[in-house]
């Protein structure tokens, strides 16, 4: 009866050791960006989403750092104001790692019906549910910093913005990102990438670009996830996906995408948050603090 008494209060005190990711403060987070309106660049939405994200980081975060930059749109003849956010946890650890996100939406539903296709997209999977997991991690993190490593948040703005076929306009955010990154005082061992990991029918493939550049950290991760029981983690093959880790890649900054690229909502004004679930926001949560926290 001893024994068992210790193993039970071992249990026990591991459970509350153990970071906990919350799925439904998370998607309260998501929940909470698409009440801004959509948050394309330039509009009220993507002004109020900017300030709320600041603000909430600055709580949690040890520093954080807005990276403001211009972007000129020949097509159109319009400036964008962009930022990305930065949230920095143990500035002072030298092993460092990094989560990224956008946290922009789309200005046009270029898949919806052709009445919708000039209309922004709400982005509650395509934008908030990355967001709302590294913000949910941050709570995380500022409660139970990892032992080892230092962690950057860092969410990308302008990364869905540019007209189909014309690949240059999107990932403004990391491609400034990745051009700004030799003068940043710090640097990672990896990053990994999340973007539309909020559906309600989540199915997580294997990136292309992911797998041609790290195979041993795409092994870890979705090895990580199964490990835990979360099948939505495929080992199936999902092709190559353009997004905001290619920019990255192309810097020889390591950085993989978590994405599930199969949203039968993407890019129209149905991509709304009954679409999404909090269990799929605590899935890729859950996942992600494993492999910060078995550093």
């Amino acid at each position: 009866m001893k024994w068992i008494r210790i193993i039970f209060f071992i249990l026990i005190l591991q459970s509350f050791l153990f970071a906990q990711f919350n799925g439904q403060r998370a998607f309260q987070y998501l929940v909470k960006q698409v009440a801004f309106g959509p948050r394309n660049p330039n509009s009220q939405g993507h002004q109020a989403c900017l300030k709320f994200l600041e603000q909430k980081l600055k709580q949690q975060a040890d520093t954080v750092l807005l990276q403001s930059f211009d972007w000129y749109d020949a097509h159109h003849k319009k400036t964008l104001r962009l930022t990305n956010v930065i949230a920095r946890f143990q500035p002072e650890k030298k092993r460092r790692i990094f989560l990224a996100a956008h946290w922009d939406t789309r200005p046009r539903a270029d898949h919806d019906k052709p009445e919708n296709q000039d209309k922004p997209i709400p982005g509650a999977n395509d934008g908030a549910s990355g967001v709302a997991i590294l913000l949910e991690i941050a709570n995380v993190l500022q409660k139970q910093p990892p032992t080892n490593v230092g962690v950057d948040l860092v969410l990308f703005d302008g990364e869905d913005y540019g007209r189909q076929g014309h690949l240059e306009e999107y990932f403004l955010g990391s491609r400034y990102f990745a051009k700004q990154y030799q003068k940043l005082k710090f640097k990672h061992e990896f990053g990994i990438l999340i973007d539309m990991v909020g559906d309600a029918n989540l199915n997580i493939k294997r990136e292309g670009y992911s797998v041609k550049n790290l195979p041993w950290l795409v092994d870890r991760v979705w090895k990580t996830a199964q490990n835990m029981g979360y099948y939505e983690f495929s080992d199936q093959f999902l092709g190559y996906v353009d997004d905001d880790h290619v920019p990255l890649l192309e810097a020889g900054i390591p950085c993989i995408d978590i994405i599930d690229f199969e949203y039968p909502y993407w890019h129209t004004l149905e991509d709304t948050p009954d679409k999404c679930s909090p269990q799929s926001l605590s899935v890729v949560g859950q996942v992600l603090l494993e492999v910060l926290y078995e550093q």
